[in-house]
């Protein structure tokens, strides 16, 4: 029996060393991750970020010191926190419009959030009681004891000439975080970010490239490049992606942080299906099982459509982040 099953385990690893092959032989998705060990996933991963940068055409903003050059308004007082709208500068010559909302209640250092909305939604929308699918999983947080900020990454056009549109997007959130790492009473190891369809795209993105992101929660967009050339927005494609990786291999960057992915049972099946994100995850996992975290991955399958599932949202990143 246990030849049988080595047997069994040799076939499997000759069956993946020829699937990686054909990827690499049609110059597609030459990266893509292939078990190891933890040395050889840090590598990985190391290498691949080094990747993404220039083809995102964020290189040469990485680890440059721009002032954030923060205006804000008064705060105004919700129920169970306070919110303000101001401005921080992303780049040399651009700022950007962000909401903060702060806990009424707790002893600072308090953790964080970046909260991220989708298409057709705006920066107010993770606080909005209108817009259903999200809950107002960003008031929520804050009352629950979280800081929370949210920006606008929904535009279609690039707004500096050189950059790409996704690259626009990961860096503004990005800034976000530099602005939660400067707040006296923000925890600066305790800061998650989590967000819906593009949100849960965003919140890949920026765990995957930002490691100052110590939870993530990603909803309604776990799936597979394939499927997104189809009765999709394009705009998460740009020029050599595809030739690296599939978004497997970017939630596997994230690796060995906590990550939830959320999918639901009512998705069209031209969308976010169930049956999809478990293809996606068994090909993430290998990536938090070589970092001895296969505990810190999983797969929230809801009964609901293309929406947040708030009460596994709110319970995973309290789990991850509250202490």
């Amino acid at each position: 029996m246990q030849r049988r099953a080595l047997g069994c385990l040799a076939c499997l690893a000759v069956l993946l060393c020829a699937a990686m092959a054909s990827a690499s032989d049609d110059g597609m998705r030459t990266m893509r991750y292939a078990p190891g060990n933890e040395a050889s996933a840090r590598v990985w991963q190391d290498d691949l970020r080094e990747r993404l940068r220039p083809i995102l055409r964020v290189e040469d903003l990485a680890g440059s010191e721009i002032p954030l050059e923060a205006e804000f308004g008064e705060p105004r007082q919700e129920s169970g926190y306070f919110i303000q709208e101001g401005r921080i500068r992303a780049t040399e010559g651009r700022m950007i419009s962000v909401v903060l909302a702060r806990p009424e209640k707790g002893r600072p250092p308090f953790p964080s959030v970046v909260c991220i909305h989708g298409h057709g939604s705006h920066r107010m929308t993770p606080f909005d009681p209108a817009a259903k699918q999200y809950k107002q999983f960003g008031a929520v947080l804050a009352r629950r004891g979280f800081i929370v900020i949210s920006t606008d990454v929904g535009q279609h056009e690039v707004r500096e000439a050189g950059r790409t549109l996704m690259g626009e997007r990961l860096w503004d959130l990005m800034r976000c975080v530099d602005y939660l790492q400067s707040l006296p009473d923000a925890d600066p190891a305790r800061i998650g970010c989590a967000g819906l369809s593009l949100g849960g795209e965003m919140a890949m993105w920026l765990a995957a490239m930002d490691t100052r992101i110590a939870a993530t929660v990603s909803a309604g967009f776990l799936t597979l490049m394939d499927q997104m050339e189809q009765n999709h927005c394009m705009c998460w494609k740009f020029d050599g992606l595809r030739e690296l990786v599939d978004f497997p291999d970017i939630y596997a960057l994230i690796a060995p942080r906590p990550l939830q992915c959320q999918n639901g049972l009512q998705e069209p099946d031209t969308q976010f299906t169930v049956p999809l994100a478990r293809r996606a995850l068994a090909e993430i996992e290998p990536a938090y099982a070589d970092l001895g975290a296969s505990e810190n991955v999983q797969l929230h399958v809801h009964p609901g459509g293309h929406e947040i599932d708030l009460d596994a949202l709110v319970t995973f990143l309290e789990a991850r982040l509250l202490r």
